[in-house]
């Protein structure tokens, strides 16, 4: 399944629905009750709820023989498929060559620190900054883990059971607090700093997270080119190291980390202005387009 979230005319608030292989989006909440089913609008309370896989099926059923809750994709504007997770937990220096492009050494475990979940903006939205604030702007193409079902001190072995999908996300970083700062806090959870979608891909929609190629390009220009073969940590050392520290929920974000090509380590730096185009793109899960704007 491809799961989003969506706003339409006559909603008065964005609902969690299923874009299908017709140009299609089925409203599961809105197919679901008609069907006898109580699906959450949310995606973060969808993914919490009992047996969500299962219900989200037979809504998806019910609306193909029904026609319920069915809209054209052209009539629907898509909007974050997980706008509100309590955790944004993000990976730093996990692709070799990117981390020796910036001379740091090779991290021996992951490298944490986080987002605030006001980060969060959706695709074919804006990235904004002051320009008073940051002259430093960069993007990072990155692959990120949804969390499905709750993991605490989980083995790697059992680490993706506890994974929705995955999304496609942008790392948005402002590089001269992050690092005049000493810490990366501020400088990576400026409000509209985590664009992520277009849909959360399920785990069973791509066979391995391992194998996808990755990239970035700021107007068209083609600036980061890899593949998640490179990572140092894969999903599932992440998820488990993870979990040994604090509890992981459904809903949650991982961000697990950007190949080399960043725009302040290029010759000469490549850092975002207003106007740019940003598209971060992965193999199976989609393309994410933002535009930039000062505010």
């Amino acid at each position: 399944m491809r799961i989003g979230q969506y706003e339409s005319a006559n909603t008065n608030r964005p609902w969690c629905g299923v874009s299908t292989t017709d140009e299609t989006v089925v409203n599961l909440s809105e197919a679901g009750a008609q069907a006898g089913l109580e699906i959450p609008r949310a995606t973060t309370d969808l993914l919490a709820d009992w047996q969500w896989r299962r219900k989200a099926e037979l809504a998806l059923e019910y609306a193909e023989e029904t026609g319920t809750g069915t809209y054209d994709a052209e009539d629907v504007t898509r909007v974050a498929p997980v706008s509100d997770p309590n955790k944004i937990v993000c990976v730093g220096l996990n692709y070799r060559d990117h981390a020796e492009e910036g001379d740091n050494p090779i991290p021996d475990e992951p490298v944490l620190f986080s987002k605030f979940p006001t980060a969060v903006t959706g695709p074919e939205s804006t990235i904004s900054w002051d320009p008073n604030l940051t002259e430093k702007v960069d993007y990072e193409a990155e692959l990120v883990v949804v969390i499905g079902s709750e993991a605490r001190r989980v083995s790697e072995d059992d680490a993706l059971e506890h994974v929705a999908g995955y999304l496609v996300g942008n790392d948005v970083s402002a590089r001269d607090l992050q690092h005049g700062d000493g810490q990366w806090v501020r400088g990576k959870s400026l409000d509209t700093f985590a664009p992520v979608g277009p849909e959360l891909v399920t785990t069973d929609e791509l066979e391995d997270p391992h194998d996808l190629e990755i990239w970035a390009e700021v107007n068209g220009d083609r600036l980061q080119e890899s593949t998640t073969d490179n990572l140092i940590f894969g999903v599932d050392e992440l998820v488990s190291f993870c979990s040994q520290a604090f509890t992981l929920e459904p809903g949650d974000l991982i961000f697990t980390g950007t190949p080399p090509g960043v725009g302040v380590y290029r010759e000469p730096p490549v850092l975002l202005e207003d106007g740019d185009e940003v598209t971060i793109g992965i193999e199976g899960v989609g393309e994410l387009t933002n535009t930039c704007r000062f505010d």
